[in-house]
């Protein structure tokens, strides 16, 4: 059957099919970006952050992330978790202010990751993790540049900032939110077991006391109950004894 344009339906309905799958691998590829995760945390606070980095070409494998630490607002401690597969180089730079923290005064911090010898395949994503300790606590956010290569030489950058009023960058780069530490929280993060356990146990304590002082009043009520009990039968069996006596001397008398 051929349509009003003189082209069947069936070649007509492929078409539309095939624009229609191209449609959702341009936005799926479109909306596959490197993200940070979680991308919200207390400043302050430690953490392990884990960047999810996407295979968004169909003919060349990811074989190369370089991770920009930044040092702006340092990180006194950045460790990075082993990937089966890929080799990770660690470099630091020197402070210009020394930073310092509970785990005492730190002149360089790292501002850069870079994992090779993998492979991401197409269609395929990585975590690459990195632990963090504390969060600044001089600003409201961090953003960690990315950089990832290509197998074919190509060079994707991930370091746009998105703009308020403009539209999302098509690289953006991944970043993470830094949000006031909370007093409620770190007096809730604080140990308060321990008093709740020992006033159980000190509850605990008083009431098996209090059990066992009742038991032992109950102990005594029942022993007195059973001496007079006792004492009442040894009398009524004197009485018995007595009454029995004095009916046997009658009958002798009667004799």
């Amino acid at each position: 059957m051929l349509s009003s344009f003189g082209v069947p339906a069936r070649r007509r309905a492929a078409a539309v099919a095939a624009l229609t799958l191209t449609g959702l691998a341009l936005a799926s590829t479109a909306s596959a970006h490197v993200t940070v995760s979680p991308d919200s945390l207390p400043q302050g606070s430690t953490a392990e952050l884990s960047f999810k980095v996407p295979n968004e070409e169909s003919n060349a494998n990811t074989v190369e992330l370089q991770l920009q630490i930044p040092t702006d607002h340092p990180i006194a401690q950045v460790l990075a978790k082993p990937v089966p597969g890929w080799t990770i180089a660690v470099h630091t730079v020197k402070l210009a202010k020394p930073l310092t923290t509970d785990d005492g005064t730190f002149t360089t911090a790292v501002d850069e990751i870079d994992w090779t010898g993998g492979s991401i395949q197409p269609g395929q994503y990585q975590d690459f993790q990195i632990s963090v300790d504390p969060l600044p606590e001089d600003t409201t956010q961090l953003v960690f540049k990315a950089v990832q290569i290509y197998s074919n030489g190509d060079v994707v950058r991930w370091i746009d900032l998105s703009t308020t009023g403009d539209p999302d960058p098509d690289h953006p780069a991944p970043v993470l939110t830094l949000t006031p530490a909370s007093a409620a929280t770190s007096t809730a993060a604080a140990p308060a077991t321990t008093p709740t356990t020992t006033a159980t146990a000190t509850t605990a304590s008083s009431g098996s006391s209090s059990s066992g002082d009742a038991l032992g009043v109950a102990g005594l009520v029942l022993g007195a109950i059973g001496a007079v009990a006792g004492v009442g039968a040894l009398l009524t069996v004197r009485k018995n004894r007595s009454s029995a006596s004095g009916g046997a001397g009658d009958g002798g008398s009667a004799r």
